[in-house]
């Protein structure tokens, strides 16, 4: 197992993306400490990893409180003595607007999730790591920090700015060991924000939401969308050892959307 030993917090793990990569990172043997705004949906992903004898725990948290990030990185040092990894996947897609119908509070809502939370996370985790000499940092960013698309100006902004932080982390942190990298997922069909701006897009276009779809899909590559597991396992891959000489990158996991 790539991550024996290791111990992992992932934000956002109560459904989607997050949950998958809490999944893959036990199966390959890490100490999972799982976090997200929703209980119901934290005991659910609990049960599924001690049902599979992984280690694991949860806090109820919510990343764009600095308290919360702080209980976040405490109950992890608790429950598991410290921390290795740090995925920063919880995220808000926000209002489905052009921008001038987006208000002030709206905007900073979903930076303050989107781009806030993971600089208040990373800030607590890395002293620990450097001292260490060792460490991974995964930050979930999206396709839409890289291509064009109407009406999600605070989301793309805060993808966009994930991206900025994590190449002046990894600056700042290579020579202390540690790596910083993030994912940049297409369209994944399964989860709960993908269906929540597939309806939002298709009522302001007036077409039915499969239709909608159906011609974003077709523009990819590959003519599919992507799978949670699909950016699982390019976490997974990112925070092994086998990931040993890469830092500072953002990677497409997007069927071919994107190509830089």
């Amino acid at each position: 197992m790539i991550l024996d030993g290791k111990v992992t917090i992932v934000t956002g793990a109560g459904r989607g993306i997050g949950r998958a990569i809490a999944l893959r990172f036990a199966e390959e043997g890490s100490a999972v400490l799982l976090a997200a705004r929703t209980r119901s949906q934290l005991d659910a992903v609990m049960a599924e990893l001690k049902a599979a004898g992984h280690k694991a725990a949860a806090i109820a948290a919510d990343v764009s409180n600095e308290a919360d990030c702080e209980a976040i990185v405490r109950e992890a040092r608790k429950r598991f003595g410290h921390v290795d990894i740090l995925v920063n996947n919880a995220g808000t897609l926000g209002p489905i607007k052009p921008i001038e119908e987006v208000s002030p509070r709206e905007w900073d809502e979903v930076i303050t999730v989107n781009l806030r939370g993971p600089f208040l996370l990373c800030r607590l985790v890395l002293q620990e790591m450097y001292q260490r000499g060792s460490g991974a940092i995964i930050n979930i960013s999206s396709v839409a920090a890289k291509g064009a698309f109407r009406w999600n100006g605070p989301y793309a902004a805060s993808k966009a700015g994930l991206c900025g932080l994590t190449r002046t982390l990894a600056a700042e942190a290579a020579r202390n060991g540690v790596r910083v990298n993030a994912i940049c997922p297409g369209p994944v069909s399964e989860t709960e924000m993908s269906k929540k701006l597939g309806k939002g897009l298709a009522e302001r276009l007036k077409v039915e939401p499969e239709q909608l779809f159906s011609q974003f899909v077709e523009r990819i590559l590959q003519g599919k969308p992507q799978a949670v597991n699909d950016v699982a396992d390019a976490a997974l891959f990112l925070a092994s050892p086998r990931a040993a000489a890469i830092t500072g990158q953002t990677l497409n996991v997007d069927g071919g959307m994107s190509f830089y």
